[in-house]
């Protein structure tokens, strides 16, 4: 890999620690060039370096540290992190695009029952329209009828109201009958 600008490249920066430890214990381990010489011949991208230590007591100099080549974590490829990641955001865009097909589904359904319903009403409000027709139709039929009940009415109350007057005057009549008689 290229270098930034201005920086240096990961051979770079992973061969100063092999450096300072052969500059601090004055010679190199043979590990330690192996290391630093597949560092060099890399081509990826800088990481993080981890430093060890003995612990004092493996070690049988008196108590004194002493430092390890430094180890770098093993670094995943790129490639592959981005394959990764895409195959990820395609599942993830795929349920995404599933859920909103679904709810397109279930609004399409929600649309067809709902249609059947407004056919269903429609159908009930023909069958009421139709027979209220019929109902008006049977009432015009017996509006004449119903005008001869009213006629028929108001003669039976002409009527009622003549009797009514025939006996208050009958009445009237016997009254004086009754006093031509006394006499």
């Amino acid at each position: 890999m290229a270098a930034s600008e201005g920086g240096s490249s990961a051979a770079d920066i992973a061969v100063i620690p092999a450096q300072r430890l052969e500059s601090a214990s004055g010679v190199m381990n043979a590990d330690a060039q192996e290391e630093a010489s597949e560092l060099e011949s890399s081509e990826t991208a800088p990481r993080p370096i981890a430093p060890t230590s003995k612990k004092p007591g493996n070690n049988n100099d008196g108590g004194v540290e002493t430092a390890e080549e430094a180890t770098e974590p093993a670094e995943p490829d790129i490639n592959e992190l981005c394959r990764d990641m895409f195959e990820k955001m395609a599942i993830f865009l795929q349920g995404e695009l599933t859920a909103t097909c679904e709810d397109y589904k279930l609004l399409e359904n929600m649309n067809k029952l709902t249609s059947l319903k407004y056919m269903e009403m429609k159908d009930i409000s023909i069958n009421i329209s139709r027979n209220l027709q019929d109902l008006n139709q049977k009432y015009a039929s017996l509006q004449p009828y119903l005008d001869q009940i009213n006629q028929i009415e108001e003669q039976v109350t002409a009527l009622e109201q003549a009797a009514y007057k025939l006996d208050t005057y009958s009445k009237k009549l016997e009254a004086k009958f009754k006093k031509l008689e006394k006499r």
